[in-house]
């Protein structure tokens, strides 16, 4: 388990920080084709990534708040990820599915995401990992705040939803 600090707000333009990231060495993982099922759990979010990037079952506990928010995150990176999917929409039952184009990117512990999700529109994302414990809540929020800035996101496009919680609405 790890924590992470997330900001998600609209992105009216991905370029600035597309060009941003670059201008500061980012190191650009690729732009990935993401499916997200999301299943019926009693609390929490379990969801099933599956992509040409990353492929991972993910359960995680996040309140829905504009701004940072922090999330307890257990990640099990799958291998045949359309055979677990079979087996747990048997078992839980799909709540949503979310198939969206994300860009990946890093610098140091700190992961960006320029995302179109089709029926919602253009986003941007900030998650400062803390995978081993060694960093600590409030360096992650200074992080994301940093980056908050200098993104110039305004705090009118800060969501409090996640994407499943918007294509349910």
């Amino acid at each position: 388990m790890h924590l992470n600090i997330e900001i998600k707000a609209r992105c009216s333009n991905p370029d600035f920080i597309r060009n941003y990231l670059v201008e500061h060495n980012a190191d650009c993982r690729g732009t990935d084709h993401q499916q997200d099922t999301y299943f019926n759990v009693p609390s929490g979010r379990l969801k099933l990534r599956l992509g040409n990037i990353e492929n991972s079952l993910i359960y995680y506990q996040r309140e829905n708040q504009s701004g940072p928010k922090s999330s307890l995150v257990n990640l099990y990176k799958v291998e045949n990820g359309n055979t677990l999917r079979t087996v747990l929409l048997n078992a839980l039952g799909e709540k949503v599915t979310v198939e969206k184009k994300r860009e990946i990117y890093f610098i140091d512990n700190v992961k960006f995401h320029l995302d179109e999700v089709p029926g919602l529109g253009s986003f941007a994302e900030i998650e400062a990992i803390d995978s081993d414990g060694t960093i600590g809540k409030e360096k992650l929020q200074e992080q994301c705040e940093f980056y908050l800035n200098a993104f110039e996101i305004k705090e009118d496009d800060l969501l409090t939803d996640s994407y499943s919680d918007m294509l349910m609405k």
